[in-house]
């Protein structure tokens, strides 16, 4: 597998943007991050553009709907799941126009939902969570694996760029602790074992690495992402929000050491999501990465060389001008690291 899907001076986000209109959209990512265009999302379109639903999106042979309470596995596509296709598919065509337009970027990042997140965020016909079906569970996590290979590979021939693929698991942290509630609400659904989280993740990483020849990010978003988990999964990289980490020290100052040192790519969410009160000054957003290397033992060149900033989340919440000035910082991050490491 290469691993040569970033390096010193490329940037990215993380995938979501404002607005509705996805032509506008590619042509500001295409244009702003060529060297790692995240695939635009607009969640703000509402049902089949959100996380879970643009995921379903991407399900072969399974279908999900919207009831009530969120998603719910259907038995056969409807109108929720034809929206999200279609939204998919609108999406794909104007970010092969923009491609055409701007010129190819270097690598395309395609988001969706991880294994994890999925299964806990869609139910059953009785109302439990897919991940309290080990059956269910597997075959979600078959069909978002083969619907993300075909994704990727659509990409790929219509914008002849390479393309990573990025495992969203914001969902993860509750999975593992235990966290998220039952049906009734009285209850909370058991811990799922950290070997079978890591296990599923492991099977899903492996398939989409092989079939793109390039590192899998996941992407967790919490204070305290599971780290270790995440490398010993195969994660090629772990994308977090730097600026929620606080105080790294201990077991989790171990496990970021480790991931850093044994290749381990960290994407760091730096530039602020929306408009901060104050100015945006670079120095003080790049601050909390060069301290995490410098707590961590690791030099300028490693951060410029390790690590790709990002904003400390999806930009779907910005006004349009914050979300253009927060790529535009976050791209100018990218090119301090490398100066950094020159001197």
């Amino acid at each position: 597998m290469s691993d040569a899907a970033w390096g010193p001076g490329i940037a990215t986000a993380i995938g979501s943007m404002p607005g509705s209109d996805p032509v506008e959209v590619a042509r500001t990512v295409v244009g702003e991050l060529p060297g790692l265009m995240p695939f635009p999302e607009l969640p703000g379109r509402g049902v089949g553009a959100d996380i879970l639903g643009r995921t379903a999106g991407l399900l072969v042979d399974l279908a999900v709907e919207v009831v009530p309470s969120g998603y719910r596995v259907a038995s056969r596509p409807g109108r929720d799941q034809r929206r999200a296709v279609d939204l998919l598919r609108w999406d794909l065509d104007a970010v092969e126009q923009a491609a055409s337009e701007a010129g190819a970027p270097r690598a395309v990042k395609v988001q969706a939902a991880g294994p994890w997140t999925l299964s806990a965020g869609i139910e059953l016909h009785r109302g439990h969570r897919v991940l309290t079906d080990q059956g269910a569970l597997r075959d979600f996590a078959e069909s978002l694996t083969e619907g993300l290979i075909r994704h990727a590979e659509q990409v790929a021939a219509r914008t002849g760029s390479r393309v990573v693929v990025q495992l969203d698991e914001p969902t993860l942290p509750a999975v593992l602790a235990g966290a998220l509630p039952t049906p009734s609400g009285y209850g909370k659904v058991p811990a799922v074992p950290e070997p079978d989280a890591q296990r599923l993740l492991t099977e899903v990483i492996e398939k989409l690495a092989a079939a793109t020849d390039s590192p899998v990010v996941v992407h967790c978003c919490s204070a305290r992402p599971p780290v270790a988990l995440l490398r010993r999964a195969g994660a090629g990289a772990i994308s977090l929000d730097a600026t929620k980490l606080g105080d790294v020290s201990g077991s989790f100052a171990d496990e970021l050491g480790e991931a850093w040192q044994e290749g381990t790519t960290l994407f760091l969410g730096l530039v602020p999501s929306t408009e901060p009160a104050g100015e945006a000054r670079l120095r003080q957003i790049a601050q909390p990465a060069f301290g995490l290397a410098s707590r961590l033992g690791f030099g300028r060149r490693a951060l410029a060389e390790r690590s790709v900033p990002t904003p400390t989340c999806g930009l779907a919440g910005a006004t349009p001008a914050w979300s253009r000035r927060a790529i535009s910082l976050t791209r100018d991050l990218a090119k301090l690291f490398a100066d950094e490491a020159e001197q």
